[in-house]
């Protein structure tokens, strides 16, 4: 019975992040653009981050409750499942295009930002402040570049633009509406984060389960949801141009943006075990990378290479 309560509980604080996100990302972007706040500002800010948002709050949520091995788990295991299953399952719906600075400076950059991280974790196993402001500097060089490609006309990568465009058509919608939807996507984030990390945390010593391991699966899949469904949903209508570099940013901004944030907070502990999950995590954008070199396109052929490799990950990890 107490199972049952915690998957409930569980499933419960999925959906509060999923659809707090939702909400909190509509809002803010609503009173964004009604203040004046050009879409591109907004975009590369708010939307951009909006996918990143249950992955920041479960984080910061198990950071501060000590659960540390929750807050790397997450981190390291949404992106790569990002990868290798919600790009994999993509791909293999449809062939998905990808933009040529994807190819060219977005996914390095991936691989850069995970053997960063990997490397900052094992200097000392503990990602503490001074990481944290390497990693939140960073971010910032990311957002001007984003910012410097738009202006160029070259695009904004991944779904920036066009959910901006989405998300900001926010019709006859009122300031108070747009306020509270603001409010009520923040309060549906916080608890949600809260549910789900103790829940998570009370299934791994029901069934002796490690938080890593937790962290690495359900917490990962849960928090992934926005881009599993962005991804999905685009591809069945046709729009898989901008699944990739959906997921490539939302990678960068979970490494940057969230372990940033969470390591500012309070130091994390990364414990040894996670540098095999941080290798098939640079692997992953390494195999992205491979794929899309030559013909700047993601097959069903690669498609279904990442998900063999997700299958083979996830065997691993219930050695």
């Amino acid at each position: 019975m107490a199972v049952v309560i915690q998957l409930v509980l569980l499933a419960v604080g999925f959906v509060l992040l999923v659809k707090g996100a939702d909400r909190f990302v509509e809002g803010a972007s609503g009173l964004a653009e009604k203040f004046g706040i050009p879409q591109l500002v907004i975009g590369l800010t708010i939307v951009a981050m909006g996918t990143s948002l249950p992955e920041a709050a479960v984080s910061v949520s198990a950071a501060l409750k000590g659960s540390a091995e929750i807050t790397i788990g997450n981190i390291v295991g949404s992106n790569i499942m990002n990868i290798l299953l919600i790009l994999g399952l993509t791909s293999v719906i449809t062939s998905v295009a990808v933009q040529r600075s994807t190819v060219k400076y977005e996914i390095p950059f991936v691989v850069m930002v995970s053997a960063l991280l990997m490397g900052l974790g094992l200097t000392d196993n503990v990602v503490g402040v001074t990481d944290g402001i390497i990693l939140w500097a960073l971010m910032l060089c990311y957002l001007l570049y984003l910012l410097r490609m738009a202006k160029k006309g070259a695009g904004m990568p991944g779904e920036t633009a066009e959910v901006a465009k989405e998300q900001t058509e926010s019709g006859g919608m009122s300031v108070f509406k747009m306020l509270l939807f603001t409010l009520m996507g923040g309060v549906m984030i916080v608890i949600g984060s809260d549910v789900a990390v103790d829940a998570a945390t009370q299934l791994a010593r029901i069934f002796g389960m490690s938080e890593r391991l937790i962290g690495l699966t359900i917490v990962a899949f849960g928090t992934s949801l926005p881009e599993l469904v962005t991804s999905v949903t685009a591809a069945v209508k046709g729009k898989a141009d901008i699944a990739v570099g959906n997921i490539v940013g939302s990678n960068i901004f979970n490494i940057l943006f969230v372990v940033g944030t969470s390591a500012l907070i309070t130091p994390v502990a990364y414990v040894s075990d996670f540098m095999v999950d941080s290798i098939a995590c640079i692997a992953s954008a390494v195999l992205l990378w491979i794929l899309v070199l030559k013909k700047q396109r993601l097959n069903r052929m690669g498609g279904a290479c990442m998900l063999v490799g997700y299958a083979a990950y996830f065997v691993y990890l219930l050695r």
